[in-house]
């Protein structure tokens, strides 16, 4: 069985194991990137093809005669034209849950970081503000605990729901935003009761947090969730963290609250164009209470074998003629 794995250095070649796929698939090629010049050629052939992030249109899947199974390495098919597929009766199947211990991990690494002031701690260090100072102890900036603060999360899935689970054990109460995500619904609890995590309208959620983190997918109704409109419904002292999608937040809103001290920081892993262009806002922004990092969240060396693991079990099940993850 002839297939092609199109972007498997989007998952680190270098230190992890392919031979659940490769027992399975002997045959298979793997590349390193795929350029879009390069998709039709690359598929033509084959009756299964992996892909992270390459985007499998209409043109590329119709021009793949012998295409059965299509197997994207990440959690979103927003790259797969599922409409062709669906039509051509091509199986579509995705990972689920290989990177939550991952992505929870990171949420709290730039959380604590910003509430923390790290970067700043750590500047005065190196500037001899401490060997120098008077006291044990530097107390510029203060910072403040996390037990007893209110954690906002937008997007209750899986991970939504294990970082709401994370957040217990540092006393962080919890709400969640319903949807739809409006800022005009400030209804007051949903759902409260039998273990769940209390939900509330879009807008009243804004306006509670002390911390907000997000980890809804990319759709009409989410693209720009994060606008001037919405950061102006925040507290100037609350931090925002995003490791979903990055056109969920407007780059230049973000920018001019936390310039202006409208915001208390932000932890951003995903930006809107991706890799981003080298003047893109939020990297030119040299702002203490920035972080942003390069899309890392799901991305611990367990997490991205584990992404081997589901696709060698999706796989399994396509060619025991079962269905396992499928979108399509």
């Amino acid at each position: 069985m002839r297939a092609a794995f199109l972007d498997f250095d989007s998952l680190g070649p270098a230190d992890t194991d392919r031979s659940p796929l490769t027992n399975l698939l002997p045959g298979c090629e793997f590349f390193g990137a795929t350029e879009p010049r390069q998709r039709r050629d690359r598929v033509a052939g084959a009756e299964i093809v992996f892909v992270n992030k390459v985007v499998l249109d209409r043109e590329t899947i119709q021009a793949a005669e012998q295409l059965r199974l299509i197997c994207v390495a990440a959690t979103g098919t927003d790259n797969v034209d599922l409409d062709t597929a669906r039509d051509r009766g091509i199986g579509v199947c995705n990972i689920r849950g290989y990177c939550t211990s991952s992505v929870v991990q990171h949420v709290f690494t730039l959380l604590l970081a910003l509430n923390q002031r790290l970067a700043a701690y750590q500047a005065r260090v190196k500037r001899g503000d401490w060997s120098g100072g008077e006291q044990f102890c530097l107390l510029e900036p203060p910072f403040r605990e996390l037990a007893g603060k209110t954690l906002g999360i937008v997007g209750l899935g899986a991970l939504g729901n294990s970082v709401a689970e994370a957040a217990g054990a540092f006393g962080l109460k919890v709400l969640a935003a319903r949807r739809p995500y409006r800022l005009s619904d400030e209804s007051h609890l949903y759902n409260v009761g039998g273990g769940e995590v209390p939900r509330i309208g879009f807008g009243a959620l804004l306006s509670r947090v002390d911390y907000l983190s997000l980890h809804c997918p990319l759709t009409n109704e989410t693209q720009g969730l994060i606008d001037e409109a919405a950061l102006q419904r925040m507290r100037e002292d609350a931090i925002l963290i995003n490791t979903a999608r990055g056109a969920l937040v407007e780059p230049t809103a973000l920018l001019a609250a936390l310039s202006a001290g409208k915001l208390g920081g932000a932890g951003i892993d995903v930006l809107d164009t991706e890799p981003p262009p080298a003047d893109h806002p939020l990297l030119a922004a040299e702002l203490p209470n920035l972080i942003v990092t390069p899309h890392i969240a799901w991305a611990a060396r367990e997490a991205r074998q584990r992404a081997i693991d589901e696709l060698a079990a999706n796989v399994a099940a396509f060619q025991r003629g079962d269905s396992r993850n499928r979108i399509v």
